[in-house]
């Protein structure tokens, strides 16, 4: 990981989570706007409840983190309690 990604990595876990996967877990509007900010800002912070978790039938955060990260294509890079950042590196923009 490059020198700038890991500095906003530190000043990413002092913020507020980005996304909130909520009681519905991973619908596919969630997994919409953490995509879209992924895309855009290549690092994303997601806080999960506890109901997200007995919903999608996943019992560990560590193993929901991993589930999150697989199907965005992204790779979970810190998780904190119940709080994940996802880091995927942007696409190249076409003109």
């Amino acid at each position: 990981m490059r020198d700038s990604v890991k500095r906003r990595l530190e000043e990413k876990m002092l913020e507020r989570a980005d996304v909130n996967v909520g009681k519905q877990g991973l619908t596919e509007s969630v997994l919409k706007e953490i995509d879209r900010r992924l895309d855009s800002d290549e690092i994303v912070k997601v806080r999960i409840l506890k109901t997200a978790m007995a919903v999608e039938g996943i019992d560990d955060r560590k193993k929901f983190a991993e589930v999150l990260a697989q199907k965005l294509g992204a790779e979970a890079i810190g998780v904190r309690g119940y709080t994940v950042v996802l880091y995927r590196k942007r696409k190249k923009r076409t003109v």
